[in-house]
């Protein structure tokens, strides 16, 4: 959790809590790549999932591809920390 926090910071935590699709399409870049977080294609699920929520037509392609390389299980898990997130803020 530290981490997540950590990342919201440096991409400016107001527009993370927010919900803006920008900064949470960059969460997501940042999971992906394993940029400044550690490399996690779960967590880069739920916030490219959130980010396509908001309308981030490249989240979409992003999470899509990631998709393919996951299994239905850890989808789910995303799927249901993006919920989580979306509940909380």
């Amino acid at each position: 959790m530290a981490r997540i926090e950590f990342a919201a910071r440096d991409i400016g935590q107001p527009a993370v809590h927010a919900g803006g699709a920008d900064a949470l399409y960059e969460l997501g870049l940042m999971y992906c790549t394993g940029r400044d977080v550690e490399y996690d294609l779960i967590e880069a699920h739920k916030w490219f999932n959130l980010a396509a929520l908001r309308g981030n037509l490249d989240a979409r392609r992003y999470r899509a591809e990631l998709s393919r390389e996951m299994s239905r299980g850890d989808i789910a898990v995303a799927q249901r920390r993006a919920r989580e997130w979306l509940a909380i803020h």
